[in-house]
């Protein structure tokens, strides 16, 4: 019988194969915590006693998956994003952690303010939305996706944390919109913005099961998303509501001539905490 270290060790070696040694010892931690039901501690803690065999049953079929490129988040059906375990799908991208320092922006800006509205755009799994709902508190919180499978999980996660989210299944590139004339305080999305030619750069992982649609733009626009939403923004924001994007660093200079053209004031390229510019943050004026 192995320890809980022994089959960490074990499952980590397993995973070099197909990861680099780093990730895949992070993989096989969250791999074992999961089966044993342990924190992060509790393993590190416990890491001479024998790992219950019970609980190891379903470890040889997980790992088939993990070798075959499926993202951990996936094969145990969940993801950390904010102090929330989240349910993750293959119909919802994986929450990211620039997407958190989004989030970080955003609660700090306005933690305090009474009677908020907000939106995000995209929601795919909640995790904007719900991480905003439960650190303002918002008079009225709405998420808006496109896909039908990423809003059953986005309502599940909203349940599981009582976030009284409105969940709206539309395409933000259609007409079949939300009424929301100057009424929004906070707008906000991680919309897509990686170009199809740079499908060649990705690791499997995330071309073979992430949604291709929450993902990529066209080569010719890739600005596409952003732009209908900020446009849209100009009808939707209240005067002074904020505007928020998750954006590609290689397009941090369009993104603030694209948003202050359209009108807004205070645009600013916000970095991450690597220094990159990966978010964006503007002001809609009356």
């Amino acid at each position: 019988m192995l320890t809980i270290c022994q089959l960490t060790a074990s499952l980590t070696a397993d995973l070099t194969d197909v990861y680099p040694a780093a990730e895949a010892g992070a993989i096989a931690d969250l791999v074992v915590e999961h089966l044993l039901n342990l924190s992060p501690m509790q393993r590190r803690l416990r890491g001479g006693e024998e790992a219950a065999e019970a609980a190891l049953a379903p470890l040889p079929a997980l790992r088939e998956r993990l070798l075959g490129h499926e993202p951990v988040q996936y094969v145990l059906g969940k993801a950390w994003f904010a102090d929330m375990e989240l349910e993750v799908t293959p119909a919802t991208l994986i929450p990211r952690p620039e997407t958190e320092e989004l989030v970080q922006l955003i609660s700090r800006e306005h933690r305090g303010r009474p009677g908020l509205t907000l939106l995000d755009v995209g929601t795919g799994s909640g995790c904007i939305a719900l991480a905003l709902c439960r650190a303002l508190t918002p008079r009225r919180a709405l998420a808006l996706d496109v896909s039908g499978g990423a809003l059953e999980v986005a309502r599940r996660n909203a349940g599981r944390y009582s976030c009284p989210v409105e969940f709206v299944q539309a395409d933000i590139l259609g007409d079949n919109l939300p009424e929301l004339s100057h009424s929004l305080d906070v707008l906000v999305s991680n919309p897509p913005y990686v170009r199809e030619s740079e499908r060649s750069q990705m690791r499997a992982n995330v071309l073979d099961y992430e949604p291709a649609t929450a993902l990529f733009v066209p080569d010719a626009d890739p600005l596409l998303f952003y732009r209908r939403i900020a446009e849209l923004g100009r009808q939707w924001l209240r005067p002074g509501g904020a505007l928020y994007f998750e954006i590609n660093e290689a397009y941090a200079a369009a993104m603030v001539g694209l948003v202050e053209g359209l009108g807004y004031g205070q645009v600013r390229a916000r970095a991450d905490i690597f220094g990159k510019d990966r978010m964006l943050s503007a002001i809609a004026e009356g």
